[in-house]
């Protein structure tokens, strides 16, 4: 983390020292929500970057960033934005094991957080960031989508030092038909603290802290400027390093072992060309997805996107044997931005396959087994045996269709519920050049997971309407207003409202 600030004050005073005046927008806002429930709302707190969990809070947000001029040769930005408040508490469970007892553990956000600080630069086609950035999906529509299955915005940022091709590129020789984009990028987790308060360090249980992540993808799209025009590529990521702490009961002995997993430089290439590792068949917790997308520009501008993103998490799922698991999804996009319906999305989300409940490799068992052939599945979602979930401060950093561990009031960090299948909808229009308005709604089913189902079925129907209001008379005012709940045994019955007044601005340095 010194690294990457130290990095981030390099890159932003060279950057100033060419120029002598510097635009700086700025942001300033004061949330507040409140509601039933152990926690707000799921469409209150999924893709939000992690702002928001608890029912009851009352926040206050700031934040001033130079943005980067992608239009230019060369440009370069910076920006820093941190959170502060109340927030209310949710019960989880520990175990103390000086009595062997379980104890009630209330645990919320800290009173204030660095949500993000970063350092950004440009030259021609390419850019190298370092810090924390709230990005969302490369992918899919952030505003109307369910989330990204490899990288959404739900999580807070991983601090990160990023490199890329800026957006897409010709490939030279096709004459402009066939362009590409892609990014590498290398961070660390920074939920030490959350990680250590929310665990409940008992049973027979794992928890691994110290994190990092590489985050890459890769995507072809034929000509935009036509009228059909079609996108396929993949994301991956992987957790790799770290220190893994094994908790172990049995009878009156209480023990815990703690593995040093620190990266050396041959994790990274690991990590980045999966690789035979020391504890696991590929060394660091690997998945990722297929994009697929078809877009067709109709003639008054209005385009309409078809778009598939396939789950994986080994071989089985890339090759294709999880079936029909995946997203499906259907995206209108008018072509007034000011239009009563100025965009739409349909998904459905079916991730029960998983390749099967069965994994049997006689590779990753001794010698004297007599069972010869292969069965590749149990693929876990969002699940490994030597990692956390993929979570950040218990958010999933995938789709947080999935249900993210922050609802695990056991205080564990897992998955239990990745074997789902539902649909969401989400609708964005204005009824007045200042009036706009936001519906979403979804309905999911969980059967546990593919290796731990659910004795029964749990199940959750979930909306929020959110309006917004920016009067032309004081430009850079902009208020939010949403009301939401969830129904049913998968989330819980959650039902609050939140009202946002936020001012944003722009002076030179």
């Amino acid at each position: 983390m010194k690294k990457i600030k130290a990095l981030i004050c390099t890159i932003a005073i060279s950057c100033m020292a060419a120029y002598g005046e510097l635009p700086i927008n700025y942001r300033v806002s004061l949330i507040a929500n409140a509601g039933s429930g152990d926690f707000a709302p799921y469409y209150m707190m999924s893709n939000v970057h992690g702002t928001l969990s608890q029912p009851y809070s009352t926040l206050l947000r700031a934040s001033a960033e130079k943005k980067m001029d992608k239009s230019t040769r060369f440009s370069y930005g910076f920006g820093a934005d941190i959170i502060g408040g109340y927030t209310s508490k949710t019960e989880y469970r520990r175990y103390d094991k000086s009595t062997s007892a379980w104890v009630p553990n209330k645990q919320g956000p800290a009173p204030a957080w660095l949500q993000q600080l970063y350092a950004e630069v440009k030259y021609r086609s390419l850019f190298l960031s370092a810090g924390m950035k709230e990005r969302g999906s490369v992918f899919l529509n952030d505003a109307l989508s369910s989330g990204d299955m490899t990288y959404s915005a739900n999580a807070r940022p991983i601090p990160a030092v990023r490199a890329g091709f800026i957006d897409f590129q010709d490939i030279p020789l096709t004459q402009g038909w066939v362009q590409i984009r892609g990014e590498l990028s290398y961070g660390m987790s920074t939920d030490e603290d959350w990680r250590i308060n929310h665990f409940h360090h008992g049973g027979s249980s794992i928890t691994t802290g110290k994190i990092w992540y590489c985050y890459k993808y890769l995507h072809f799209r034929t000509n935009p400027d036509k009228p059909f025009s079609f996108l396929i590529g993949m994301q991956t990521t992987c957790q790799f390093g770290g220190i893994y702490k094994e908790y172990l009961e049995t009878g009156e002995e209480y023990l815990e072992r703690h593995t040093d997993m620190t990266p050396s430089v041959g994790s990274f290439f690991k990590a980045l060309i999966p690789m035979a590792g020391n504890s696991t068949y590929y060394e660091g917790n690997h998945l990722g997805t297929w994009d697929v997308m078809g877009r067709y520009k109709f003639r008054n501008g209005h385009e309409v996107k078809v778009y598939y993103q396939s789950p994986w998490e080994d071989g089985s799922g890339i090759g294709k044997l999880n079936g029909w698991d995946g997203m499906y999804g259907i995206e209108f996009r008018n072509a007034n931005p000011k239009g009563i319906v100025s965009g739409a999305v349909i998904e459905y989300i079916d991730l029960t396959n998983q390749s099967g409940p069965l994994h049997w490799d006689p590779a990753d068992f001794e010698y004297g087994y007599l069972i010869p052939s292969e069965a590749t599945g149990g693929d876990n979602y969002y699940n490994n045996v030597a990692y956390n979930g993929y979570q950040l401060f218990g958010q999933a950093i995938g789709s947080p269709f999935v249900k993210s561990p922050i609802y695990n009031t056991s205080g564990s960090l897992h998955f239990f519920d990745n074997s789902i299948r539902g649909f969401h909808i989400g609708v964005t229009g204005n009824v007045t050049n200042c009036i706009g308005y936001r519906i979403m709604t979804s309905y999911r089913k969980s059967w546990g997971t593919s290796l731990s189902p659910s004795i029964k079925p749990t199940d959750n129907l979930s909306m929020m309407l959110e309006g917004s209001y920016s009067p032309q008379t004081i430009p850079g005012l902009d208020v939010k207003a949403q009301i939401a709940f969830d129904k049913g045994n998968l989330l819980g019955d959650n039902l609050g409202g939140l009202i946002s007044i936020s001012y944003n601005g722009l002076f030179n340095l």
